[in-house]
C-alpha cells in the first residue's frame, strides 16, 4: 500500500473527513497567500526505561492532529488542533486567513514528487512484544554488571516512534510520508573507592527494533559505554591554554552541527544574524573543508524521505573546498531570499510551524590516516566524544565538554583527561582546520536537535580533524 492510502485510510476513512471538502477550505483560506498547506500527523511512541535492577518507567502515547499554516511575505499564520474534523478545519482556516487580509499574492508552486523511499514503513512498536522488549533491557543490565565488578549502576531505554504524515496544499497537491524511529541508549556507572565516573552510549535510526535484539548489537553498546567510563575512571584532570586540538571522528560531528550548521540556516541568514551572513561566495575555511546536510542517507536518524513542507530532501552542499557555496532551507526563507527550498523544512510536530533545520551534517573525508593527524602533533588533546554544548548564532562563539578526551604529547596520545572544555568561534575554527582525515564515519543514530523549542532526530559525521589553536578550559595545571 502506498504512502498516500495508507495516511488517506488513517486521516480521511478512519476520521470520517471528506477529501474534496478539505481541499476546497484549504483552497478558500490559501487564497491570496503566497504559501502555506495543511499538514496531517499521526504518531504512535513508546519508552521504556531501566535503573536500578529493575523497570523505572514504562509509556506510550498516541497522538493526532493538523496544523494549517499560510505564509504572507515574511508573516506566517498557524492553526493547529488535536481533533480531526471538518469544523475544526474550518475554525482554522478562518484563522489564518488573516495573515494575508488585504494582501494579494502569488502561490508558489507545490514540490516536485519522489518516488524514492529511504527507509522502510513498518510500525516498530508493533513488531516486537513488550515483554522481549524488558527482556532485552534486562539483558543489558545483567551483562554489564558481569563484564567489571567497579560497574555499580546500568540505566539503559529503549525509545520507538511510527510516525504518518500528509501534506494538503491549495493546488490539492499531496506528499505522505511513514517515519519509523527507534534509539537504544546505555549509560554505565562504574566505582573505585569513593571515585565514580560514567560512560554512555547509543544507536538508532529509521530501522525496527529488531536492528538491536541481536545481541552483536545491543552489547557493543554496553561495551562502549563501559570502556568510556573505565577510561574516565583513570582520567587526570584537563590542561587549560591554547592548543592544538585533533577531533576524533563520528559523534565529534556534533561541534559541527552546532557550531556552524545552525549558522548556515536560511532563516538566520535572512535576517542578518548570523555570524556567516552576506559571506556567500567567500572563503570562510581552510581548503579541504567541504560540509554537506544529507537527508537523503538511508536509515539514517536524521534522513526524511521528504520534509514537512512536502519538499523530496537532498544532499546540499554548504561549503566546498573552503569556499560558502549555500544554505539549509525551507520553503519560505528560500523564497524570500531568491533560493530554491532544500528540503530542509522541518517541525516537531502538528502543533508546530516548520523552520530550517538540519537532517544528517558532515565534514567530507580529506587524505590524511587518524595515525599521521596525531603524529603531528607536539602537544595537544584530542577529544574522542562530546557531551554538551553551547553556541551563540549571531557571533559563532561556542563552549563544548569533551566527555572523553585525552593528552597528546610528542605525537602519541597519552594519559586521558576529564573536565576538558572547547572553546572557541565556529567561523575562525574553520579558518584553523589544518589536517583532514580519511576516516570519515557517521554518529550512531542517537542526535536530537533543538531549535526555537522544537527538537528533531538529526544525524552527524566528521573524519578525525586537526584545527591549530583552539582555546581549552580545563582544571588542571
Amino acid at each position: 500500500m502506498s504512502h498516500l492510502a495508507t495516511t488517506d485510510d488513517l486521516f480521511f476513512n478512519r476520521a470520517g473527513l471528506d477529501r474534496t471538502q478539505v481541499e476546497g477550505m484549504i483552497a478558500e483560506a490559501l487564497n491570496g497567500a503566497d504559501d502555506g498547506e495543511l499538514y496531517l500527523e499521526y504518531s504512535q511512541s513508546e519508552s521504556l526505561a531501566w535503573d536500578d535492577g529493575k523497570l523505572k518507567s514504562a509509556a506510550y502515547d498516541t497522538t493526532q492532529g493538523f496544523g494549517l499554516r499560510a505564509v504572507s511575505g515574511e508573516s506566517t499564520g498557524y492553526a493547529h488542533a488535536s481533533t480531526l474534523s471538518e469544523d475544526a478545519i474550518r475554525r482554522a482556516a478562518d484563522t489564518v486567513k488573516a495573515v494575508h487580509a488585504g494582501r494579494s499574492g502569488t502561490l508558489a508552486l507545490s514540490p516536485a514528487g519522489t518516488n524514492r523511499l529511504l527507509y522502510d514503513a513498518l510500525n516498530p512498536l508493533a513488531l516486537v512484544d513488550f515483554a522481549d522488549k524488558v527482556k532485552l533491557l534486562a539483558a543489558i543490565d545483567a551483562y554489564a554488571r558481569g563484564k567489571d565488578p567497579r560497574v555499580r549502576q546500568v540505566m539503559a531505554s529503549l525509545a520507538g516512534e511510527w510516525q504518518a504524515v500528509q501534506i494538503v496544499r491549495a493546488d490539492g497537491h499531496r506528499a505522505a510520508d511513514i517515519r519509523p524511529l527507534v534509539r537504544l541508549n546505555v549509560t554505565v556507572v562504574v566505582g573505585d573507592g569513593d571515585r565514580m565516573e560514567t560512560g554512555s552510549h547509543g544507536a538508532g535510526g529509521r530501522v525496527a527494533y529488531d536492528a538491536y535484539l541481536d545481541p552483536a548489537r545491543w552489547q557493543a553498546q554496553v561495551d562502549e559505554a563501559l570502556r568510556q567510563a573505565l577510561v574516565n575512571l583513570d582520567a587526570i584532570p584537563a590542561p587549560a591554554g591554547e592548543m592544538t586540538v585533533v577531533l576524533g571522528s563520528g559523534w565529534p560531528g556534533i561541534l559541527l552541527h552546532e557550531a556552524i550548521g545552525h549558522g548556515l540556516e536560511g532563516d538566520f541568514n535572512r535576517k542578518q544574524t548570523s555570524a556567516f551572513a552576506g559571506l556567500l561566495g567567500q572563503r570562510i575555511a581552510a581548503p579541504g573543508v567541504t560540509v554537506v546536510d544529507d537527508g537523503t542517507l538511508a536509515d539514517r536518524r536524521g534522513s526524511l524521505t521528504i520534509d514537512d513542507e512536502g519538499t523530496p530532501s537532498q544532499c546540499t552542499t554548504l561549503i566546498e573546498d573552503g569556499i560558502l557555496v549555500g544554505f539549509i532551507q525551507d520553503r519560505m526563507n528560500a523564497r524570500l531570499m531568491g533560493m530554491r527550498p532544500t528540503g530542509n523544512g522541518r517541525r516537531q510536530s502538528f502543533a508546530h510551524s516548520p523552520l530550517p533545520r538540519m537532517t544528517n551534517t558532515l565534514m567530507r573525508a580529506g587524505d590524511k590516516t587518524p595515525e599521521e593527524i596525531i603524529a603531528s602533533v607536539p602537544r595537544g588533546l584530542y577529544a574522542v566524544n562530546f557531551g554538551g554544548g553551547q553556541v551563540d548564532i549571531t557571533s559563532g562563539k561556542f563552549v563544548f565538554s569533551a566527555s572523553e578526551a585525552y593528552l597528546i604529547e610528542n605525537g602519541r596520545i597519552g594519559a586521558s583527561v576529564k573536565g576538558a572544555t572547547l572553546i572557541g568561534n565556529g567561523p575562525d575554527a574553520l579558518t584553523k582546520v589544518s589536517m583532514i582525515g580519511n576516516d570519515l564515519r557517521l554518529d550512531e543514530g542517537i542526535g536530537t536537535c533543538g531549535k526555537e523549542g522544537q527538537g528533531v532526530p538529526v544525524g552527524v559525521g566528521q573524519p578525525t580533524l586537526r584545527i591549530d589553536g583552539l582555546t581549552v578550559g580545563g582544571t588542571g595545571a
